[in-house]
């Protein structure tokens, strides 16, 4: 007997070493995500857990450099684990949580904070009532709660400011056309704060609340939006238009910042998961645009217009009779379109997901600076929403709702992100992970799934769905002209005009948010390329046994992937999928009672 406890003393920590090693990750996944939702609330929100929807993210130069040390931290916790002894999901875990936290790291020392803490573009006066329609407002706690949030503004921009000024001194500004906007749309929303997205849900308090914690609950919001609100926007708004736009750059590329063109390479990398230069991208986006036009102008006689190019652009941006006039009638054609697409998903998934998703208008003032629609996911308690763009109706042409759809909602974003929530056995920060090069090239290729969907049959919706193919093969020759190649500004809006239908204010928009988020726009072309280069790869392996619904959920049933991630992933399918399947034992034959 003691020699058999001798014996299982000396295995048994090496029986324990091979456990924690799964067990020490999975403890450190869910340390490191418990943290990012303390300290990143609006993820919190986003994401369906509302413990902390009365606090907003610090913003503070402190609060960005404890984040900066967690990150150290968790590197250095994710390094000390023994890979080796991981297998399977888990060895995938570890690879992406090293991988981010090495490039959370190298970000920073580029530059410490974000660069553009708030554009035009993008920022507060954005994600504020997006994050507000994700909030839960169904008792006195979450009004509590808003409230409380509410609140917390002053802090926030405070936050904010105080990096804006870091930039300046460091000399990393953002460029002068990206924020000459920004403090008229921060007025508006300051001169909307009850009538906007920030008052609505004060405007509608459930009448299961008490009426006297009704009137309580309502005097108080009115109260945080006018005293606290109301006063931190109009300090963000005046230091942009006093201090800061003096200061901001007239240069518009990437490269002009310190360091900027070694900068600039290093988030191409980040957008598109890839080691591809911008000079490659430029080349491949020439390329594609070529090809891309090419189809156009032979799908353009099954129109029935007869012109060239240009003129069936100007032609298909302006003809009154392929614009809705009536906001229902626009948001009606998106429900119709997404529901016979929802009907088609089983013939192109092994396994769809079981989350619903709703059509809805995008709510309050604000809606001209936002895209024809995006995708809002879903949570615990939130339903998920293609969220429609009814404003400016004459820029929301009918052929686009097709492609919009399939991108947006299903079998784009919605399939993609509500698929990865399913999963089981994934750690949290795998669920809800997001790559600009496998979402958005996901949904991308989406697009591209229309005729196997029944969609596509009218010749105007064909042709929406080549044009923004061509509008993202345009990306990547703009992103990286701007940024690379030294092209002004109104030549890159000129090469928009050239090569897409798109409305020219839109392109003047588009233009500009390439250059207040430099390479972001380069991940959706590049990850669809990937993706049908990878189907195609797995068609002349696997010949006959090539199944597309398995395909498609072996895609997306790691959740979001590095693009070199999921080419391993795919060719080890292809691996399984061409191993020889073991015959089913056929039953022994009935003997007769003898």
């Amino acid at each position: 007997m003691r020699r058999l406890f001798a014996i299982l003393a000396i295995y048994a920590p090496l029986a324990a070493a091979a456990d924690s090693a799964a067990d020490q990750a999975h403890a450190l996944f869910e340390r490191d995500w418990q943290w990012r939702l303390r300290h990143q609330p609006e993820l919190a929100t986003s994401v369906g857990d509302h413990r902390f929807d009365d606090k907003l993210a610090d913003t503070s130069l402190n609060g960005l450099r404890a984040a900066t040390e967690h990150e150290h931290r968790m590197f250095d916790a994710i390094k000390a684990i023994d890979r080796d002894q991981l297998a399977g999901q888990d060895r995938i875990s570890y690879d992406l949580f090293l991988d981010d936290k090495e490039r959370k790291l190298a970000a920073a020392a580029f530059y410490p904070f974000d660069p553009y803490p708030i554009t035009a573009q993008n920022g507060l006066h954005i994600r504020l009532p997006q994050l507000v329609a994700q909030m839960q407002f169904a008792d006195e706690d979450d009004y509590r709660n808003y409230i409380a949030r509410l609140q917390a503004l002053p802090r926030h921009v405070d936050g904010l400011i105080e990096q804006m000024r870091y930039g300046m001194r460091n000399g990393w500004v953002a460029p002068k056309v990206v924020m000459q906007p920004l403090p008229a749309l921060l007025r508006a929303m300051r001169e909307h704060l009850a009538d906007g997205p920030l008052g609505s849900p004060l405007r509608a308090l459930p009448a299961t609340i008490d009426k006297d914690v009704r009137e309580q609950l309502a005097a108080s919001g009115s109260a945080a939006l006018a005293d606290s609100a109301a006063p931190a926007l109009q300090r963000l708004e005046e230091f942009v238009r006093t201090e800061y736009l003096p200061a901001a750059r007239d240069a518009i590329a990437a490269s002009s910042l310190p360091g900027g063109a070694a900068w600039y390479a290093f988030v191409v990398r980040g957008a598109t998961t890839t080691n591809m230069s911008p000079a490659e991208i430029n080349a491949l986006g020439l390329k594609e645009v070529a090809r891309l036009r090419g189809e156009i102008v032979a799908a353009i006689p099954r129109t029935g217009f007869r012109g060239s190019f240009e003129q069936f652009a100007a032609f298909a941006r302006s003809d009154p009779r392929l614009f809705y006039v009536d906001p229902e009638a626009l948001l009606a054609r998106y429900r119709r379109t997404l529901e016979r697409a929802q009907a088609r998903l089983p013939d192109l998934f092994a396994t769809v997901p079981k989350e619903d998703i709703v059509v809805k208008p995008i709510q309050g003032a604000g809606a001209e600076q936002q895209p024809g629609a995006y995708y809002e996911a879903g949570g615990p308690g939130r339903v998920a929403a293609l969220v429609v763009n009814t404003s400016r109706l004459n820029t929301r042409p009918m052929w686009e709702v097709d492609t919009l759809t399939l991108h947006e909602g299903v079998p784009g974003h919605h399939v993609q992100v509500a698929r990865a929530h399913e999963i089981e056995g994934l750690p949290a920060f795998r669920r809800y992970a997001w790559y600009v090069a496998f979402g958005e090239g996901w949904a991308l290729y989406a697009e591209s799934l229309g005729p196997q969907l029944g969609l596509y049959k009218d010749p105007f919706s064909s042709f929406g769905h080549l044009n923004d193919e061509l509008f993202r093969a345009v990306r990547l020759v703009v992103d990286t002209g701007i940024h690379a190649l030294g092209w002004s500004r109104q030549q890159a809006i000129d090469y928009m005009n050239a090569n897409t239908a798109n409305p020219p204010a839109d392109n003047e928009a588009e233009v500009d948010r390439y250059i207040a988020q430099p390479g972001q726009a380069l991940g959706y072309k590049i990850g669809q390329l990937r993706i049908l280069a990878l189907r195609e790869k797995a068609q002349a392996a696997l010949g006959p046994r090539f199944d597309l619904k398995r395909f498609h959920n072996a895609v997306i049933d790691n959740g979001a992937l590095p693009l070199a991630v999921l080419e391993r992933e795919i060719e080890r399918w292809i691996g399984q999928e061409s191993a020889p399947k073991a015959e089913t034992p056929k039953p022994a034959p009935a003997h007769p009672p003898g």
